[in-house]
């Protein structure tokens, strides 16, 4: 590994670490822009049945490979850039990324395995709607950002490779 770049590998590792969050991104904002907001026209039951699909559909490799792997990457991209330029980029990135991750463990799976669990269709997207849209936004504004930076990460790099 050079002190400049961070070694050949890295840039690799560095550029899946962008790739994985902006798919998270793309995920969140999704949902921010169509999915929450069509699913508040629909009724109650409707609301809470679709809700309930997505939660279980969702967890597939598909969705956990950016999710999990967001996290990954970017710690070992911070890893490998740490007596690069580009460090304070990748440890931001990281630990935007490690917000995502408890803000999706402590408030969003709770608020699904919740609705999961409740039985009155009223009741249950009265609970569970208006906080679930406003941490998935946190999400998406967390997540964009460290898309930021590890897009800055990368320009960073190839200025320093240059």
């Amino acid at each position: 590994m050079t002190q400049t770049t961070g070694g050949k590998g890295a840039g690799a590792v560095l550029g899946a670490a962008t790739a994985a969050t902006g798919l998270l991104a793309g995920v969140w904002f999704a949902y921010v822009c169509s999915v929450m907001p069509a699913l508040a026209l629909s009724d109650d039951r409707v609301y809470v049945e679709v809700m309930r699909n997505i939660n279980d559909v969702i967890q597939n490799p598909v969705f956990f490979t950016p999710f999990f792997g967001a996290t990954i990457l970017a710690g070992v991209a911070a890893w490998q850039h740490r007596a690069t330029p580009a460090r304070t980029w990748t440890l931001a990135a990281l630990v935007l990324s490690v917000v995502v991750f408890l803000v999706t463990s402590a408030a969003n799976v709770p608020l699904n395995d919740a609705l999961a669990a409740t039985r009155d269709p009223a009741a249950a997207r009265a609970a569970f709607e208006d906080p679930w849209v406003a941490w998935n936004l946190v999400r998406a504004i967390v997540t964009a950002a460290g898309f930021a930076c590890l897009l800055r990460a990368l320009a960073v790099r190839a200025r320093t490779d240059a």
